[in-house]
This record gives C-alpha cells, sequence and structure tokens, in this order.
C-alpha cells in the first residue's frame, strides 16, 4: 500500500511537471504576435478616439438642429401673427 501511494504521488508529480513544461513551451508569445497586438491595441483606441469625436460632433449637430428648428417655428408663428394682422386692416 505504501509503494502504490508514493507510486501515485510520483506520477502526479510527473504530470505536474511535464504539464507545466508542456504550457510554458507552448504557450508563450512570439516577439511578432506582440507587435501585432500592440499595434491592433493603437487601432482600437485610435477607433474609439474617432467614434468619441464623431459621437461629440454628432451631438453639436442635433443641438444646431434642434435651434434652427426652434427658429423656424417662431418665424411661422411671426408669419402667421402677420398673416392675420393684414387681414384685419382695412381695404
Amino acid at each position: 500500500m505504501n509503494i502504490t501511494k508514493s507510486l501515485k504521488t510520483a506520477f502526479v508529480i510527473g504530470s505536474l511537471a511535464l504539464t507545466t513544461a508542456f504550457l510554458s513551451g507552448c504557450g508563450g508569445l512570439s516577439e511578432a504576435q506582440l507587435a501585432e497586438l500592440d499595434a491592433l491595441r493603437n487601432e482600437v483606441k485610435s477607433l474609439e478616439a474617432e467614434a468619441n469625436s464623431l459621437k461629440d460632433q454628432r451631438a453639436k449637430l442635433e443641438k444646431d438642429i434642434q435651434d434652427i428648428n426652434r427658429k423656424m417655428a417662431e418665424c411661422e408663428k411671426q408669419k402667421e401673427e402677420t398673416r392675420a394682422n393684414l387681414e384685419k386692416l382695412p381695404k
């Protein structure tokens, strides 16, 4: 029984050693992969900055549209008031 226990322990330790060696040998990233990852990160940052800029621009344009629509509504109101006043004038 003692031999079986020591064999199991040796097997577990050996398995862990082989697994560690395998993962460390196969799991690393090459310099090219790291460079590509950095390039992709930079591209993501650039695209996020561009997206934020476009969102800000869109918000500004929507505000401008609201201002123009408000001014048009005021002009339409003045136009109707003027038309009503002109109809009240004697002919």
